[in-house]
């Protein structure tokens, strides 16, 4: 029994994490796609310059600063992002801002290699958050349990912005009539605006989580994790907050179960398949809601 104990906890603890991880990533496109209705295409090229930020950062600047330093920066860059590649696009067809989305991700990637010659670089290690611990008898990497625990204090932080603020009220109005919300007096860029940031810090704070375990930082490491991020909010229903932690969790969960029996080769076929099989079933996500076209 304990044997069975520890095993289940060795597959489950990394998946946890993980999918925590994932969750932090898939709510910067939900909540993009909730106003927008755009797929931020860019959000793991962001997610990736937050890595190597931070590891430039840490050489000239103590651990907390570093961190302060990284944020800004990354949030600085998704406010850029929404104001030079998408506002100028506000009224244009729907494909349009999408191959412009695309188009930033490659201008992100690019901007990477130039800048750091394409080199892959190791992660700095951070204190305590990188320390190893037992927990159950299994030795882990503290940032493992950090992780679920911290995205669920961010959730719910989040969830009582959008639900109790006056930002979050014009959030919702946006999501729900763009056009009648900017009727109604809101101002519609300060809060696509806003969006954009509190997305951009969610993926600061999930590039400090998940490089903490793996540990090598490329122009094109953010490429897999921000489209199973991306998979996360379309499983769970894009445009639901609770929708995309449930879906990351479980995305998180299945994949090191899946390695853990010994299947690695499947993991990101698994996810995928399973996205094909509930859009089979539920083509809105676990928690979406069919939108009405106004004609």
């Amino acid at each position: 029994m304990d044997q069975f104990f520890q095993t289940a906890l060795s597959w489950l603890l990394p998946g946890i994490s993980v999918g925590g991880q994932y969750a932090l990533i898939a709510l910067g496109y939900t909540m993009v796609y909730g106003i927008l209705r755009l797929i931020n295409f860019a959000h793991g090229d962001i997610f990736t310059v937050a890595g190597f930020v931070m590891f430039y950062a840490i050489t000239a600047m103590p651990l907390g600063a570093a961190v302060l330093f990284t944020i800004a920066v990354t949030v600085l860059l998704g406010f850029l992002v929404e104001r030079l590649a998408y506002k100028p696009l506000r009224s244009a067809p729907r494909m349009s801002v999408m191959i412009s989305a695309i188009g930033v991700s490659y201008l992100l990637q690019n901007l990477m290699w130039y800048i750091t010659g394409g080199q892959p670089q190791q992660y700095p290690s951070l204190p305590w958050i990188s320390d190893w611990i037992n927990v159950g008898g299994i030795e882990t990497k503290r940032v493992t349990v950090i992780t679920p625990i911290l995205t669920i204090v961010l959730i719910v932080l989040l969830l009582l912005l959008v639900k109790k603020t006056r930002v979050g009220l014009a959030m919702r109005a946006a999501s729900r009539d763009f056009e009648t919300a900017r009727l109604m007096g809101i101002k519609i860029n300060t809060v696509i605006s806003v969006t954009f940031i509190i997305g951009s810090f969610l993926a600061a704070v999930g590039s400090f989580l998940f490089f903490s375990n793996y540990a090598t930082v490329s122009p094109t490491v953010g490429t897999m994790p921000g489209l199973k991020a991306f998979i996360a909010a379309v499983f769970g229903g894009i445009g639901s907050i609770p929708g995309a932690v449930v879906g990351g969790f479980i995305i998180g969960i299945c994949e090191n179960i899946i390695r853990g029996a010994g299947y690695s080769t499947f993991s990101d076929a698994f996810t995928f398949a399973l996205l094909i099989l509930v859009l089979c079933v539920k083509p809105t996500g676990l928690f979406g809601e069919k939108l009405e076209e106004k004609v």
